[in-house]
């Protein structure tokens, strides 16, 4: 038979399905079993099976015996199984992952030349401690941002390649987004701001969802997506060139974050009609594990406010109060603008957009 051609056995025994399983195994042949007394043997040549039959091609199911291999490539029998979790092409693919990947590398900046650090500025005390306050702020919100995909890189098969190269990348995105708000952080050599409690429960919750989907939609779709109109706030605002151009460069990797995040959730939203549930309850279970928390870190709220001030005076600070008020709202109408596109009804968008935890990611 020629490589990649299926055969089908039939067979009246019980453990048929145990024993063909076993065989194709260790053989190295894929195996599908998608009805009761009825399965297939696919890939069949002695020496190995094709991983999806060639470089383009992508498997609906990626099986564990083909490891790391490259995608396309023939796989001897008899290797190891490799024990990726997400291992299926309706939990991981979007046909959107390659053309984010290319434009990901091709958006790349380097820290030491992209910003002018040296650039002399300064600023009122109040307003540069603002600043310092909302970085201190933004590295926290990084670090989880970073956890988060990293936590599932090593699970996803890489046969899924361009997946895992744009969660690679989004990866290094918030290392950089972490180093450059640090250096701003420290520009002026004061100790850096607050982080409460609060805030700290607040993004343990994304750090400890098991489940990609969900993770992927409270992380990318809501939290960044929230932080596209903070992050657009800042470089608006910006009382220092440095902050402004800081803010500017993570703004623009953070929309492609929001981009794939959005993509994902679209396909795989596409294969499983339960999903929209099991997101709507991941949003209102959030909620309620962080309703005895304080929400946004009263600090990072006033340094906001001063921020968007750009003076310690009682009208400039009013001016940034509604400043603020105004970034709350925009805010809230991107939530329902994302979950009204992902196919939420209004209201439960709405309602889903105002459940979202105040401490914005």
């Amino acid at each position: 038979m020629p490589v990649g051609q299926a055969v089908e056995v039939r067979g009246r025994a019980p453990e048929l399905a145990v024993h063909l399983r076993a065989w194709c195994r260790a053989q190295g042949h894929r195996f599908d079993w998608p009805y009761v007394v009825r399965g297939s043997a696919a890939g069949a040549h002695r020496r190995g099976a094709r991983a999806a039959g060639g470089r383009h091609a992508v498997a609906a199911h990626a099986p564990g015996h083909w490891g790391v291999a490259a995608r396309g490539a023939l796989v001897e029998a008899g290797g190891p199984d490799f024990p990726f979790a997400l291992d299926d092409k309706d939990e991981v693919w979007t046909a959107a992952a390659a053309g984010i990947y290319r434009q990901a590398v091709a958006s790349q900046w380097d820290p030491a030349t992209a910003v002018d650090w040296d650039e002399p500025f300064e600023l009122p005390a109040e307003v540069e401690a603002a600043v310092v306050q909302v970085m201190t702020y933004l590295i926290e919100n990084e670090n989880a941002a970073l956890v988060v995909p990293a936590r599932f890189l090593g699970q996803i098969h890489p046969h899924f390649r361009e997946v895992v190269a744009v969660l690679a990348v989004q990866v290094a995105d918030e290392a950089r987004h972490v180093e450059v708000f640090t250096r701003r952080a420290e520009l002026k050599g004061i100790p850096l701001g607050l982080s409460t409690a609060g805030g700290q429960a607040s993004l343990l919750t994304l750090i400890e969802e098991p489940d990609f989907a969900l993770a992927h939609f409270l992380l990318s779709v809501l939290g960044e997506g929230t932080f596209l109109s903070l992050l657009s706030f800042l470089e608006r605002f910006a009382p220092d060139p440095v902050t402004r151009r800081v803010t500017h460069l993570a703004l623009a990797d953070e929309a492609r974050h929001v981009a794939f995040g959005m993509a994902h959730m679209e396909a795989v939203l596409a294969t499983d009609p339960t999903l929209h549930a099991r997101l709507a309850t991941a949003v209102r279970r959030r909620h309620d594990a962080l309703a005895s928390t304080a929400g946004l870190n009263a600090e990072v709220f006033d340094a906001l406010v001063v921020l968007a001030a750009g003076a310690f005076t009682p009208a400039a600070i009013a001016e940034g109060f509604a400043r603020v008020q105004a970034l709350e709202a925009d805010m809230d109408e991107g939530r329902r603008r994302r979950l009204a596109k992902l196919g939420f009804d209004p209201d439960e968008a709405a309602e889903l957009a105002e459940l979202h935890t105040r401490n914005f990611m």
